[in-house]
C-alpha cells in the first residue's frame, strides 16, 4: 500500500466552532453570538480565520448555532484575505461540540481536518501542528497549554508561609483547542456528543490521542475580563497571537 500524501494546511480545511451561547459573556452576548464580540474592533473569530489563514490554510467552515444568521453576514460580508474561503453551516442553537461536527461530516471526511473554538487564540505554529499531526499516524492531536492562575499563590512550608507567586503557570495541561482529525474520529460522533468527553476520552484510551504542548501565549475569551485583557495586547500593539 502507497503512503498516503501528507496533509498541507492549504488543503486542510479548519472547522470553527461558533454555535454557543457564550453565558459566561452575557453583557455582550444577549444580542450578538459570542464569536461576534469584539477584540481589537474586530470579532474574535475573525482573529481565528486569520490566525489560520497566516500559517497558510485557505478552508474554514464555521458551525453556527445561537444567532447564527449574524455569523453567515459576517461571513459574506467581511473581505478574507486573498485565497481564504470562509463558509457557514448551521448546526442548531443547542447541539453540543461533537454534535457539530458530525452534522459537518460530509464536509469534512475528506482527510485530515483540524478544528477549534471560535473563541481562543494563541501564538502556537499551527503548520508544525499539522506536521506533528501527520508524523505520529495517531487519529487526533490536541494542543494542551498550561494558562496562568487567576490568583496569586502561596507557598507553604507547613503552616509557616515562605512566600507568594503572582499568578503561576498552572501544574496540569488542558485542552487549549487547535486540534487536528483523522475523519475516523468523526465515526465516534453522533449529534449529541460533547467532544471534549467520550470521545476524546475514548481516543485517549484506545491509543488514538496525541497531545501537542504549546508553552507561548493562549488566551481563551470566556469571560469579559478575558475580553479586555485580549483589547489591551492589541491596543499597545502586543498581541501575540497577531502572525500576520
Amino acid at each position: 500500500m502507497l503512503p498516503r500524501p501528507m496533509a498541507r494546511p492549504a488543503d486542510t480545511p479548519v472547522a470553527i466552532l461558533c454555535g454557543g451561547r457564550g453565558t459566561r459573556l452575557q453583557e455582550h452576548t444577549r444580542t450578538i453570538p459570542k464569536p461576534l464580540v469584539q477584540v481589537g474592533g474586530m470579532p474574535i473569530v475573525w482573529h481565528v480565520v486569520r490566525l489560520y489563514a497566516a500559517h497558510g490554510y485557505r478552508e474554514f467552515l464555521l458551525l453556527t448555532g445561537y444567532l447564527g444568521d449574524q455569523v453567515v453576514r459576517f461571513a459574506q460580508d467581511e473581505d478574507w484575505p486573498a485565497g481564504v474561503r470562509v463558509a457557514c453551516l448551521d448546526t442548531g442553537v443547542d447541539t453540543p461540540t461533537g454534535g457539530r461536527l458530525a452534522l459537518a461530516a460530509e464536509r469534512l471526511s475528506g482527510g485530515t481536518f483540524c478544528a477549534t473554538y471560535a473563541d481562543g487564540v494563541a501564538d502556537v505554529d499551527l503548520g508544525a501542528l499539522l506536521a506533528f499531526h501527520e508524523g505520529h499516524g495517531a487519529a487526533a492531536t490536541m494542543t494542551v497549554v498550561r494558562p496562568r492562575l487567576q490568583f496569586g499563590v502561596a507557598e507553604l512550608d507547613g503552616e509557616r508561609v515562605t512566600a507568594f507567586r503572582e499568578k503561576p503557570l498552572a501544574g496540569h495541561w488542558v485542552n487549549g483547542g487547535f486540534l487536528c482529525l483523522e475523519p475516523r474520529v468523526l465515526e465516534r460522533l453522533d449529534a449529541a456528543s460533547v467532544l471534549e468527553r467520550e470521545p476524546l476520552a475514548g481516543l485517549a484510551s484506545d491509543g488514538e490521542l496525541r497531545a501537542h504542548r504549546h508553552e507561548g501565549f493562549w488566551d481563551c475569551m470566556d469571560t469579559d475580563k478575558d475580553r479586555a485583557l485580549l483589547n489591551d495586547l492589541w491596543a499597545a500593539g502586543e498581541a501575540p497571537w497577531r502572525r500576520w
